[in-house]
């Protein structure tokens, strides 16, 4: 079986209203892909920055697969959080972006929007905080049902991923 390692960090956050930010991630695969070391989905931890608007988490990634084909590529899908003085959370961001299917080692951002919901939803918002959040996570990745939400732009997370292709070239796929 052809093998893939991915390997980086989810660096930080910018562009974001407020600071006290963390990440929770998540790797979807196709039905070919096995998981042979590592953990698909986690949580950074919530990062206050004393100057400047970058939260910094480095949270690491290393994830091992094994896969019969290219269907299903694996994709990351990440969702941006804020907490308050009151440890209260709300979510400012959803994400997601196709893990780069070249060897090496990509700098990437990945912009974030969130629902708008109604005006109503907006107003309460505004003064008791929250907002609309998504049923399902599959949306996230999924483009079917996405192009009916209307959202707004959020700030962007910055990641850094290396990428090792393994016995790709025994199925017939040229990785360089």
């Amino acid at each position: 079986m052809a093998e893939v390692h991915i390997i980086g960090q989810i660096i930080g956050a910018s562009g974001f209203p407020q600071n006290n930010l963390f990440c929770k991630w998540g790797v979807h695969t196709g039905g070919a892909w096995k998981l042979l070391s590592g953990l698909v989905e986690g949580q950074t931890q919530v990062d206050h920055p004393q100057n400047g608007e970058m939260a910094f988490w480095s949270h690491p990634i290393d994830m091992h697969f094994a896969t019969k084909g290219l269907q299903g590529w694996p994709k990351l899908h990440l969702q941006v959080w804020h907490q308050d003085m009151f440890g209260r959370n709300e979510l400012y961001g959803y994400s997601f972006l196709h893990i780069p299917s070249t060897p090496g080692t990509h700098s990437l951002l990945s912009p974030t929007w969130r629902p708008l919901g109604s005006w109503q939803e907006q107003i309460s918002q505004m003064f008791v905080g929250g907002g609309p959040q998504l049923k399902s996570s599959s949306l996230i990745y999924g483009g079917s049902d996405r192009y009916r939400l209307q959202t707004v732009a959020m700030g962007q997370v910055h990641l850094q991923l290396t990428i090792i292709l393994r016995n790709f070239d025994r199925y017939g796929v040229e990785c360089c």
